[in-house]
């Protein structure tokens, strides 16, 4: 589907740090030099022009991009074939391009702080990453990117100021971390098909790294009266769906954790809340729905290249939701879908769509076993708290 280009709107809001913030915003309604995509999405049997369409916009979310260096190396040597040199990170997300850039809204994580465009780069435990992979994200359709992560400190202020600078220049917006306290005070909402969506982001900690300056308005922390109150907030600054990342749970556990679990209801209920999608656990954890709102504990990783791989952290999910919009004016959701990805380790590392690569024999540098085992655990642990009986479904 081509996707049409709108501005994005990046309006003020509380501050959503436990910790609370200082500073002023702007004023609602500030247009930002970002663009997100806004086509409507073509359903089989439209009705005629003469009969009022519900509105209605499609939002697709994926895992962790999480730059481990071997994904330099392979964005190298991609370059070398593509000639968009440095690196070049488009070859490995092309799988999902097609429903990123198909969605009306497409959210990424960006887990690590990015560095200047020469380096120096580094990996765990204090990521220092390409900036290269931020082109590549846009080229793949990308709008908003969540950016607060127990990694968003390992560079200080200025990772952050250069990881944000960088999505500005390449059209992303953003929500997580900040480089003003006034830019830390906005809630960021992004045009999805005409429809205003507020996107949030949390982390559970920063891995003990310090506060920048101790400046504690530098990025978002998990705390449920805050995130509520932001939520709330967001409603009344104009969105008319608000979205929450959380970065949270046990790292390589596929089932949530306590840290996951005993919040999640207390979001799910709250009127002001539409969608939760989660990461940093580098595997798929379950999706369920609580009440009218689905949570997405787990999108595991979509790409990343972890020291010690194991097959579960090579596993991923794509999630497509449809909010529709119903006769007393509130979008819901109206069609739950996912896709099992699966990142193939050995050269060239690729993300792969596993049905697709089922079906079509393209398995790349892995195998169809391989395959066929992400697909029976991803179909299992995502169901594993009921969401096939409450309307999920496969995408493929």
């Amino acid at each position: 589907m081509r996707r049409s280009r709108v501005l994005a709107l990046v309006v003020a809001g509380a501050c959503a740090l436990a910790s609370g913030c200082t500073g002023g915003g702007s004023p609602p309604g500030v247009p930002a030099h970002v663009s997100v995509s806004g086509s409507a999405p073509v359903a089989a049997g439209s009705p005629s022009p003469s009969t009022p369409r519900a509105r209605s916009f499609t939002l697709v979310a994926t895992g962790d991009v999480l730059l481990h260096p071997p994904l330099w190396a392979q964005a190298r040597a991609d370059a070398a074939h593509t000639g968009r040199a440095p690196m070049d990170y488009a070859p490995m997300l092309a799988a999902v391009k097609p429903y990123v850039s198909g969605a009306d809204l497409a959210i990424c994580h960006l887990e690590t702080p990015l560095a200047a465009p020469g380096g120096p780069f580094a990996g765990y435990p204090l990521f220092s990453a390409p900036p290269q992979v931020v082109p590549a994200l846009a080229a793949t359709g990308y709008d908003v990117c969540s950016t607060a992560s127990n990694h968003t400190f390992d560079q200080g202020a200025a990772g952050i100021r250069r990881t944000l600078d960088d999505l500005d220049a390449a059209g992303i917006a953003h929500a997580g971390s900040a480089r003003t306290p006034a830019e830390a005070a906005r809630t960021t909402i992004v045009d999805a098909n005409g429809v205003r969506v507020a996107f949030l982001s949390f982390a559970y900690g920063f891995n003990g790294v310090p506060y920048p300056g101790g400046d504690r308005w530098r990025a978002n922390i998990i705390d449920v009266p805050a995130i509520l109150a932001a939520a709330r907030t967001a409603r009344e600054r104009g969105a008319q769906v608000v979205v929450v990342a959380m970065h949270w749970g046990a790292e390589y556990h596929q089932e949530p954790s306590a840290q996951q679990l005993e919040p999640a209801p207390e979001l799910a209920r709250s009127p002001d809340i539409d969608l939760v999608i989660s990461h940093h656990a580098h595997v798929v954890e379950p999706i369920q729905k609580i009440g009218h709102t689905w949570v997405v504990y787990g999108l595991g990783n979509l790409i990343a290249a972890h020291s010690t791989p194991g097959p579960t952290n090579q596993e991923g999910l794509l999630v497509r939701f449809t909010f529709t919009q119903g006769p007393g004016g509130r979008f819901s959701v109206t069609r739950a879908e996912y896709e099992p990805l699966l990142v193939a380790p050995a050269s060239p590392i690729r993300v792969l769509d596993v049905p697709v690569a089922l079906a079509t024999h393209a398995y790349g540098s892995t195998t169809r076993a391989r395959l066929e085992q992400a697909l029976a655990r991803t179909i299992q642990v995502v169901d594993s708290r009921g969401a096939v009986q409450a309307g999920l479904v496969p995408i493929r």
